[in-house]
């Protein structure tokens, strides 16, 4: 069998499997609106990033799945990393998983949640299911086959010319890290992107953080956010989203201080997502200005052999 109908298979899968994931949310969040209370707990010791017994739920409902249906396939998942589990990187074709993007909005009954399955092969990512049950959007894309919005609706939703930064909606989050080298950093950032421009800013027309990198990410493919730079989340926040962006025909670079027009690294924990424009040329000229501006910041993590040195 060639690779597009395994894509097409993987992606239908990846569907059924997100939809029955955010019926779980969907449930838990009516318990929780209902006056019974779903359990949390602040993870690594910081009050800022949350796990909660549908975290660790959904993820089990979607590894179990698809242990049983591609049992030769691998898995990485963020809450199976928390439990201590050793993450390595390899051409085998590799599911990871958020199973919910935006725990802090869910912890809150905020609607901004999503159930984010992503799949490489041979390290690239090739499918990506962004699935928010609460707003009821979709989002689905597979390598050479587009980017769609609840399956119908081609991405991007919006074509214009993409210009200067002046004139861009900005997308970034304040992230779990709140120590001082962080967070003032990212304030910063913000103010520069903010202020005026006679003032030595970039005075963007505004900044949005809806609490989630993914739906962060497919903001930009529908082409409702120009830019979405952050550092600080993690391969299970960005991989099916950047399917997503790059069939809607955006791009995903690195979002370190230093310019770089590779493709990302799914591990690298430092994102710039630019959305869709009339060339190429408009988005590098975008991401340069952004690299301006950006900080820098450190991101740590622990080798993931095959995919990321420290």
């Amino acid at each position: 069998m060639s690779v597009q109908p395994k894509l097409k298979e993987y992606l239908e899968f990846a569907i059924s499997l997100a939809k029955d994931a955010g019926q779980m949310i969907k449930d838990a969040t009516e318990k929780r609106l209902s006056g019974t209370q779903n359990q949390f707990v602040a993870k690594y010791d910081n009050p800022t990033d949350l796990v909660t017994e549908t975290d660790q739920a959904v993820e089990k409902f979607i590894k179990e799945r698809l242990a049983a249906v591609y049992p030769d396939h691998k898995f990485i998942g963020e809450e199976t990393m928390a439990e201590g589990v050793q993450t390595e990187f390899t051409d085998a074709p590799t599911w990871i998983v958020d199973p919910i993007d935006g725990t802090t909005n869910f912890v809150h009954s905020h609607p901004y949640v999503a159930v984010s399955i992503g799949l490489t092969i041979q390290k690239e990512p090739v499918v990506g299911v962004v699935y928010c049950p609460l707003t009821n959007e979709l989002f689905s894309a597979a390598k050479g086959q587009g980017a769609f919005l609840n399956e119908t609706i081609r991405l991007p939703l919006v074509h214009a010319p993409l210009g200067d930064l002046s004139q861009c909606l900005v997308a970034t989050e304040a992230g779990s890290d709140r120590s001082p080298e962080v967070i003032d950093k990212k304030v910063e950032f913000i103010h520069t992107i903010l202020r005026h421009q006679k003032n030595g800013g970039k005075q963007a027309h505004s900044i949005r953080c809806t609490g989630s990198a993914a739906i962060n990410m497919c903001s930009v493919a529908k082409g409702v956010v120009d830019v979405y730079w952050e550092v600080g989340c993690w391969e299970w926040d960005v991989t099916a989203a950047i399917v997503i962006v790059r069939e809607s025909g955006g791009i995903v670079l690195s979002g370190g201080a230093t310019k770089d027009l590779e493709p990302v690294n799914i591990f690298g924990r430092k994102y710039l997502t630019i959305r869709a424009a009339q060339d190429r040329k408009s988005q590098i000229h975008l991401a340069e200005q952004m690299w301006e501006i950006i900080p820098e910041i450190h991101a740590p993590r622990k080798p993931v052999p095959g995919g990321f040195e420290s």
